[in-house]
């Protein structure tokens, strides 16, 4: 099996929605991107090995992108990493480990502004994702900004990284450079935060909570003493605001969606689906106060099914798009403009990477709110 093959069909296994967005891309870029998302399913699969120490996990993820940027042997890590799998990691992630090598083969043979791209997210979302998950703990995040710094380390960047490659693949798309940075790392925190939301639950069972205790002090609820079996009316409050968050960095994403030209419908479509995916989560988070599992929340088949044709009819035409997207937003709360590019733009002047000696390609990608004025907020994929 060739290694092209072999990514195309492990993506099927490890991720459902991007088994579906991603093969929606031109060739060029769905190469790219599948190699990118299958990287950084790595970097997650050994950031949540349970059997690992903070230690450990720490030096694996060096260890990763190191080989990554091509200055370690894919395959010795890989037969070293795999052995430390516990019984908590999935049949798809073990196999996606024990063939890191062909995934890296993959990204060597990409141009070197594709390698550049996504060498820079995988160094800074290993940085930085290591950064919280290590301190992680029932008590929350302590304040808003440090919850849009978890957002850009492990889904802005990703933001980032992508926007660069849309660049890449389109002299029209790279013309809307700056402003397509300028929505970015919002696009990928709406997306992220949805999946915060959703998963708020099962991150608390394993020790994990994403939220910012900042936030629900203002409704008197303390993060540490939340329990599914207790439903409190202020917390849900407190979910409700930042559902209202994650709502505007969405609208955000939409607007991003829009800088690509109609004549980029792959493109378009692989932004439209998940945003799309993420309002319908938002609308059956605020409809289901009382959940207690990210199941009981989920948007159905037959709604994904339904998404993917509304939104593929409506692909070229702005004006449909975004009254597609008011319809199913419709009852959402909905934060000040304020309230999400502000922060954002903080998140990512905080966001530290590894020591220049230890990068990876003289080419190195500035982010874009580096050193630069005009530029902002915020974008998992998209």
């Amino acid at each position: 099996m060739s290694d092209g093959l072999y990514q195309e069909r492990i993506l099927l296994h490890v991720s459902r929605t991007f088994a579906l967005t991603i093969p929606q891309l031109p060739p060029g870029l769905r190469t790219a991107v599948t190699s990118a998302y299958l990287l950084c399913r790595i970097a997650d699969t050994i950031e949540d090995e349970p059997a690992l120490s903070a230690a450990e996990t720490f030096a694996f993820l060096q260890r990763f992108t190191a080989v990554v940027c091509s200055r370690e042997d894919a395959a010795l890590l890989a037969r070293e990493l795999e052995q430390r799998l516990s019984d908590r990691t999935l049949p798809a992630e073990r196999d996606l480990v024990r063939n890191m090598e062909r995934v890296v083969r993959m990204t060597a043979r990409l141009h070197e502004q594709q390698r550049a791209a996504i060498h820079r997210c995988i160094e800074v979302m290993c940085y930085g994702m290591h950064r919280f998950q290590s301190t992680a703990s029932p008590r929350g995040l302590p304040l808003s900004s440090d919850l849009d710094s978890y957002c850009y380390y492990v889904a802005g960047v990703v933001g980032e990284m992508l926007t660069e490659l849309f660049c890449g693949h389109s002299a029209r798309i790279a013309q809307r450079r700056a402003a397509l940075q300028e929505l970015a790392v919002s696009f990928a925190q709406g997306l992220q935060m949805t999946n915060i939301l959703k998963d708020l639950w099962e991150d608390r069972r394993r020790g994990a909570c994403w939220l910012p205790q900042e936030l629900f002090t203002r409704h008197g609820v303390d993060l540490a003493q939340l329990s599914p079996e207790r439903y409190d009316a202020r917390f849900h409050a407190g979910v409700r605001e930042l559902i209202g968050v994650a709502h505007a960095h969405l609208r955000n994403a939409l607007s991003y969606t829009l800088l690509i030209p109609a004549g980029e419908p792959g493109i378009r479509r692989f932004c439209l689906w998940a945003i799309g995916l993420a309002v319908l989560t938002l609308r059956n988070i605020a409809r289901t106060p009382r959940f207690t599992a990210g199941s009981q929340v989920k948007v159905s088949r037959s709604t994904v099914a339904l998404t993917r044709i509304l939104t593929s009819l409506a692909v070229r035409n702005d004006r449909m798009l975004l009254r597609l997207f008011q319809g199913a937003a419709t009852g959402l709360p909905l934060a000040a403009p304020s309230a999400v590019r502000g922060p954002a733009r903080a998140a990512v002047r905080a966001a530290q990477t590894p020591d220049p000696a230890a990068q990876c390609s003289p080419l190195r990608l500035r982010s874009p709110l580096e050193g630069s004025s005009g530029r902002s907020d915020g974008s998992s994929p998209p």
